[in-house]
């Protein structure tokens, strides 16, 4: 099955070049359909990329996923990932809705990248 999602340009980038292969999403009705093997298209300001579902890590909120998962594979660069910290997903997700869906770190490997 194919489930399509938007990215900021720096997630996309770090993405398409190998640093990145855990997305951090809110465990919502929508992200509650994707399975492992499963393939989703991000899409980005420069182009598309086609990822594979490879796991499907689920956690009450960020805080506790920011405690099991490797924040490098997360985004994160190896000295962000020191000071990494789950209030930098409040931008995107409040705690309550933390509280009402959960969380889930989306591991994936990249199949493919297009560009505009």
């Amino acid at each position: 099955m194919l489930h399509t999602m938007h990215l900021n340009a720096e997630p996309f980038r770090k993405i398409a070049d190998g640093s990145k292969t855990i997305e951090l999403r809110l465990y919502d009705e929508r992200r509650r359909q994707l399975r492992t093997g499963h393939t989703i298209e991000f899409l980005g300001e420069s182009g598309s990329l086609l990822v594979l579902v490879t796991a499907l890590h689920v956690f009450s909120d960020f805080a506790e996923l920011y405690s099991e998962l490797d924040m490098t594979k997360c985004g994160y660069s190896a000295k962000q990932a020191i000071s990494a910290s789950p209030d930098d997903m409040l931008c995107f997700y409040s705690r309550a809705q933390q509280r009402k869906w959960g969380v889930v770190g989306i591991e994936f490997r990249l199949l493919s990248v297009t560009r505009r």
